[in-house]
């Protein structure tokens, strides 16, 4: 073991991730021997098969599994040595891995762009996704932090609320409901939604509200895209559950509006949160900091 390279790492810890020699060769851009030829030599280092194939794609063996383990967690040391590096160079200079629910896009940018006003060198590189997708990239370590609403269950985070987050019912402006007051919830049992797909957060939210007040609603229409959605509802196809945070600029023009339901809208809360084991870079810290102190600030003033 104690030949082993950094490289022969990063390569079978790209192997194991993508479960083809064809797709860690595109991914590390180098020849599918090159690839071949360093995992062969872990191999011969380790003195135990990492590996089955399973036609074109392969299999960890009980060893591979502990390997590619060990290699993940080389590759997060090392990069938490490169942030603290930069942290050493004054916190001008690095990257910030953020990560954000579909639902966060319409206020997340300009939390960014206070950061990158503060801190112009840092390199950003900001996912977005729906729920699911977003905490399997938190699992993962693929990003530093996440913006999103409910807490994740499956892992052990650290998180702070630092705005609120309401959600509501939405129609065009020539439904019939649209000019009522006091709308019970139970009447929306005759309407069309729209929905989101499952794994959205704003979906899982809707049916624990519908649920717990013992309301069916009858969906129409499965569409993993606010804005999509949002086209819908103006064209008269239906309502939708959605966070406010991303109609305001139609119900300002006036192509969009809020239903007057008793008991709306529901007031969540938006969280910035990490992995509880993860340590923090200076940068992400700093990110972190700022959402907390400003986010509700920056958030109103967004998304009007």
């Amino acid at each position: 073991m104690d030949h082993i390279t950094l490289r022969q790492l990063e390569v079978f810890r790209t192997l194991a991730q993508l479960g083809s020699f064809t797709a860690a060769a595109k991914a590390l851009h180098v020849t599918q021997p090159a690839v071949s030829a360093q995992v062969k030599e872990l191999e011969s280092h380790c003195g135990v098969a990492l590996y089955e194939r399973t036609g074109r794609n392969i299999r960890l063996t009980d060893a591979g599994a502990h390997v590619a383990d060990c290699a993940e967690r080389v590759a997060d040391v090392l990069e938490e040595t490169s942030d603290r590096l930069d942290a050493l160079r004054g916190l001008r200079s690095g990257v910030l891995r953020l990560g954000a629910v579909s639902t966060a896009k319409y206020f997340a940018p300009a939390l960014l762009a206070a950061f990158q006003n503060d801190f112009p060198e840092v390199a950003i590189r900001f996912s977005v996704a729906n729920r699911e997708e977003i905490v399997g990239s938190l699992a993962d370590n693929e990003v530093d932090l996440v913006i999103m609403g409910r807490p994740p269950r499956e892992i052990e985070t650290v998180a702070r609320a630092f705005a609120k987050h309401p959600l509501g019912v939405v129609t065009a402006p020539t439904h019939p409901l649209a000019a009522r007051r006091g709308i019970s919830i139970g009447r929306l049992e005759r309407e069309n939604f729209l929905i989101r797909e499952v794994g959205s957060g704003t979906r899982a939210a809707m049916e624990r509200i519908f649920r717990q007040s013992g309301v069916r609603y009858s969906a129409s229409m499965e569409v993993s895209s606010n804005e999509t959605i949002k086209q819908a509802v103006m064209a008269g196809m239906g309502v939708a559950f959605l966070s406010l945070h991303t109609v305001g600029l139609e119900v300002r023009a006036g192509r969009l509006s809020v239903l007057d339901v008793t008991g709306f809208p529901v007031e969540r809360k938006w969280y910035v949160l990490h992995r509880k084991r993860k340590r923090l870079s200076p940068i992400a810290s700093a990110f972190r900091d700022l959402v907390i102190e400003r986010g509700a600030q920056i958030i109103a003033h967004a998304v009007a």
